[in-house]
């Protein structure tokens, strides 16, 4: 027989090693505490993920604003350091100039000792003419230190010569900015003059405005105050005349029985004797019923409170006996309970000790849940 080495087909393992991982992926999302415990509160979530969202909305802001706000003052320092550059160059500038016109070295007590100066050349006497020991120039020594020390010169006046310049273009420019700056400060303060004119004079116009209203309202007044007085002195007049012609200067008491039924009290002068011995009659009258009266209430009240202390006796009555009725109910409930306590507890010992002697073991519980399905 042939040996063939056919070639080995992995699909059925490979299937089955894609179910356990589908299997294990599944009992990893089944068995998950997180995933399969009820009662999420979504909206408390929701919320908690809002409010996160929107303090790092703020937070990203308050950078933003710091970003702003480093921005300005590092531009507000580097604009003072450039002033402050710019002034201390000016100082040295003006610092160089004072030197060159008021320190020169040409200027200093000790020019003359100093062998490359100007003052220690009318000193200077021609080397063929000296001897070894009195020789000027040494070997290593500079000679061209006056060429180069003009040149210096030259180069120090060309700069304080540019320094002049510019300090000159800098003023002129100043100059110009400031002559632009008073001119428009002149401007602004011409039209605040036009305008405070223009105010001046509508306020004058609504001043004149509300003074002729003024006058006609205060106009109006008098005539309507002179209007009222005359009818005031007619209507004081008349009430005069009335009260001469009446009946109550005249004192008559039978003015003021002619109400048709009611007394007239503008008239009315007093009552009459009879008048008043009927009224002292009826008010004894009152008295003597009053005092009946109150003789009949304080009889009724000590019934009452007989009725009340006969009422009050037999309410103790009746709560002493529901108070013993209580605590022998109490007594016998006590006993029924004691009985019961003591057959559960027999019954429990029965239960543990007679019929539930095989407990299961662990390995019973850990058969459930083991797979997914």
């Amino acid at each position: 027989m042939f040996a063939l080495d056919f070639p080995v087909d992995g699909s059925r393992e490979k299937a089955v090693e894609g179910r356990r991982a589908a299997e294990a992926e599944r009992k990893a999302r089944i068995f998950s505490t997180r995933s399969r415990v009820m009662g999420v509160d979504l909206s408390t979530l929701d919320q908690q993920v809002e409010e996160r969202q929107l303090q790092r909305d703020a937070e990203r802001q308050r950078e933003k604003a710091f970003g702003h706000l480093r921005s300005s003052q590092d531009r507000a320092q580097l604009e003072q350091d450039r002033e402050e550059q710019e002034n201390l160059s000016a100082i040295n500038s003006d610092l160089a100039q004072y030197w060159a016109t008021h320190q020169r070295v040409e200027d200093s007590r000790d020019a003359d000792l100093i062998c490359y100066q100007q003052g220690a050349s009318k000193f200077t006497i021609p080397e063929d003419e000296l001897g070894p020991s009195s020789m000027q120039v040494f070997l290593g020594e500079d000679a061209e230190a006056s060429q180069r020390r003009r040149e210096q010169i030259v180069t120090t006046e060309r700069e304080l010569q540019a320094q002049k310049q510019d300090a000159e273009s800098r003023r002129t420019k100043e100059k110009r900015i400031e002559d632009l700056v008073m001119k428009t400060l002149v401007h602004q303060d011409l039209r605040a003059v036009e305008l405070e004119a223009q105010e001046e004079e509508c306020r004058r116009a609504v001043r004149m405005a509300l003074s002729n209203y003024n006058h006609a309202l205060a106009a109006e007044r008098t005539e309507t105050l002179r209007e009222q007085h005359r009818k005031e002195e007619g209507q004081s007049l008349a009430e005069m005349g009335h009260m001469v012609t009446s009946d109550i200067l005249t004192e008559c008491p039978e003015a003021a029985e002619r109400g048709q039924g009611r007394v007239l009290t503008d008239r009315w002068r007093g009552m009459t004797p009879q008048q008043l011995s009927a009224i002292y009659r009826e008010r004894e009258e009152q008295r003597l019923r009053g005092q009946k009266q109150q003789e009949t209430e304080r009889a009724r009240e000590a019934a009452w409170d007989l009725e009340q202390m006969s009422l009050a006796r037999r309410g103790e009555e009746v709560e002493r006996k529901e108070r013993e009725l209580q605590r022998d109910r109490k007594i016998e409930l006590d006993q029924c309970n004691m009985r019961l306590a003591r057959e559960q507890q027999a019954h429990q010992e029965y239960l543990d000790k007679k019929l539930y002697t095989n407990k299961p073991s662990g390995d019973y519980f850990n058969q459930f849940n083991t797979t997914s399905r």
